[in-house]
């Protein structure tokens, strides 16, 4: 098997619209979110989230571009052009079929298609529908048009497992440069989940918080006073590469990533399993992939949406498998970030990595007081935290009972 390192990171998210940006604010303990302002909310349960503003389209893609692609790509273009460029890679003196995308995203077009659904049903009754609607629509056109943007002509093929979708794609993209199936692999998520459908749909599930006039307080996660996530919009891209090949071409090497796990818990359509059995296993299987212990691990970046259940099943997991007596450091961006859905792993993938390369681990805010029924643990509140992270674990899991974790290392 061959090694796996990373050698480019690129992000668009609510606190950061590049990956320094984004650095810097989380670790000064930033929140992204507000009110919502891309559509009139003013009905809605739930009337916040984490916007990305000050995003202009035109600042990126010509006029063909913009009226071919839906949001959720365009983001995936600005997150993995940076990765790209950070990552040195020269493409045009490689073979394009050695470089692969493998990309997620939890809603794909979504806003495209209720747009189009709309105006028809607000019209005449006949039908006029965009040329584009279809493409701009699918989960799978994001990866597809990186590689049309950069000529990457390697395996390409977009991965779905819900809000663990982009942890999914990241271990898909390790196992392909183990087994030599690429040298190089574009890999991460992007969504932009910020539409009435998608607001409405998760606000009747009661599963978003409602803390509507105090939005920047409203992702409180691990807090007993935490009643729902906030839904955030955005992209993360990690570039994996061939070891050796990193090395022959003189790469930057920001870290290892040297295991990665998936199980499912079969309990239930949208909860976890209330002891969080499968988080367990999933942990456990990307350390043994990793050829690490649990007390091997510093920094574990949770899951930690904010939700009632989804908090205390991923503690419990935690605390069983890392003892009671464990030092590794908890903490939960999405206090900051708010939940990106299909693209969190990925964004939440580049803080772990961060953490390794400055040895500081962000923190969760908006966290006043540790829900009580939590079992005990060192989870990181209030401020970031400097402390050595040689290996950092990244949680994700998604509606249909998936657990995806992954594992990064200090590169030496």
């Amino acid at each position: 098997m061959k090694r796996v390192v990373v050698t480019g990171i690129g992000a668009l998210t609510p606190i950061g619209k590049n990956v320094d940006e984004f650095w810097q604010n989380a670790v000064a303990g930033k929140s992204g979110a507000g009110t919502i302002t891309r559509f009139d909310a003013s009905q809605f349960r739930t009337r916040i989230a984490c916007e990305i503003h000050g995003f202009d389209p035109k600042d990126h893609f010509d006029r063909n571009e913009i009226k071919r692609t839906d949001l959720y790509t365009q983001y995936a273009y600005v997150a993995s052009d940076e990765a790209l460029k950070l990552s040195g890679l020269e493409i045009d003196k490689m073979n394009p079929f050695d470089i692969g995308v493998i990309w997620g995203t939890g809603q794909g077009g979504l806003s495209t298609f209720e747009d189009a659904v709309t105006t028809h049903a607000q019209g005449n009754g006949k039908p006029r529908y965009n040329p584009f609607l279809i493409p701009k629509m699918l989960p799978n056109m994001a990866g597809g048009m990186i590689a049309l943007r950069h000529g990457l002509q390697g395996l390409n093929y977009t991965a779905i497992s819900a809000c663990a979708t982009s942890n999914t794609v990241l271990m898909e993209a390790f196992n392909h440069i183990r087994l030599g199936t690429c040298k190089v692999v574009v890999t991460g998520g992007s969504e932009a989940p910020i539409s009435p459908a998608s607001i409405g749909g998760f606000a009747a599930m009661k599963a978003m918080s409602t803390r509507n006039d105090d939005p920047e307080a409203a992702s409180r996660p691990f807090d007993v006073d935490r009643d729902g996530f906030v839904m955030a919009e955005g992209s993360g891209c990690i570039i994996l590469e061939d070891y050796d090949h990193a090395v022959a071409r003189g790469a930057t090497i920001y870290a290892e990533m040297a295991g990665a796990a998936m199980t499912t818990d079969a309990y239930h359509m949208t909860s976890t399993h209330p002891e969080g059995l499968g988080a367990t296993e999933c942990m456990k299987r990307s350390l043994d992939v990793a050829g690490l212990n649990a007390g091997d691990v510093d920094y574990l970046n949770a899951h930690a949406t904010s939700t009632g259940v989804g908090d205390i099943s991923e503690v419990k997991a935690a605390h069983r498998f890392f003892g009671p007596d464990s030092k590794v450091k908890i903490a939960g961006s999405k206090s900051m970030t708010g939940h990106l859905l299909g693209a969190a792993g990925a964004v939440e993938g580049i803080l772990s990595i961060k953490s390794i390369q400055d040895g500081v681990i962000p923190p969760t805010i908006n966290t006043e007081t540790i829900d009580p029924e939590f079992p005990k643990m060192n989870i990181v509140i209030g401020s970031a935290v400097e402390t050595d992270v040689r290996v950092a674990m990244s949680n994700t899991f998604g509606f249909g009972g998936h657990n995806a974790t992954v594992v990064f290392k200090k590169f030496e």
